[in-house]
């Protein structure tokens, strides 16, 4: 998010989650969508080392000034994931509609996704299964890109990628929730997280990701482990009235 931020029985944490195989390092990584969030996880990530290759629904030729700061690669959205190990999706839920399909075909196996999306009717249009079936943000988005995927930095200032990361145990070091179903991926985003200077806590299942929702007390709260953990413990799952269509 920019202004505003755009579980299970327990919620597990790790402030130093192990990476899966070799070190999250020199992994090429698919950004696609670079407003606030995209553009600023691209200067992140471009600088701790990682090959990015970043698109948004406007072309490459629109992404020169973006790539001439941060050393990252535009490309059209057909090719953000070619041999990608995480692709990033931070577009408007609307948009989802428009990507193309196949998007994955040519990533890495193994590829983890990880969805920032939110949800606000008044924007991207009321959805039934959202808002009467009780289908999460994400397990919806799931089922239109048609991979799983891990909901993460979807209550997260976008300012805060650059300015408020801080080393592993640090008093002051924010916590951001993470929820998904595939545990090897959980781990491989949660690690990434690590690495750009934020705890986790993770939420459970993607069925569980309505407690990091626009609206619970989790979403934009700036806090370490101990407080995001009691927010999401405090959620509600009935949608407030504001982030209803």
């Amino acid at each position: 998010m920019s202004g505003r931020p755009e579980v299970g029985a327990a919620h597990r944490h790790d402030r130093h989650p192990p990476p899966e195989g070799r070190g999250e390092t020199d992994m090429k990584i698919g950004i696609i969508g670079a407003g606030n969030i995209g553009g600023n996880l691209t200067r992140r990530l471009t600088t701790l080392g990682h090959e990015v290759s970043v698109a948004n629904s406007r072309g490459p030729h629109t992404l020169t000034a973006l790539a001439e700061e941060t050393g990252a690669t535009p490309v059209p959205v057909e090719e953000a994931a070619r041999g990608a190990e995480i692709v990033v999706v931070t577009i408007p839920v609307k948009a989802l509609q428009n990507l193309p399909s196949g998007l994955l075909d040519e990533a890495a196996d193994g590829v983890a996704v990880i969805d920032t999306g939110n949800y606000y009717p008044q924007r991207d249009g009321r959805i039934a299964a959202i808002e009467d079936e009780g289908l999460t943000e994400s397990r919806w988005t799931e089922r239109r890109i048609g991979h799983p995927v891990i909901k993460a930095f979807n209550g997260t200032y976008a300012q805060d990628i650059l300015e408020r990361p801080r080393p592993a145990g640090a008093p002051d070091r924010l916590a951001l929730p993470v929820a998904g179903d595939d545990e090897v991926a959980k781990r491989k985003v949660r690690a990434l997280i690590d690495e750009l200077g934020f705890d986790t806590v993770d939420t459970g299942g993607l069925d569980d990701s309505w407690r990091q929702q626009p609206g619970t007390p989790v979403y934009g709260l700036r806090e370490g482990v101990d407080g995001v953990t009691k927010a999401l413990a405090e959620a509600s799952r009935e949608r407030p009235a504001d982030f209803r269509g």
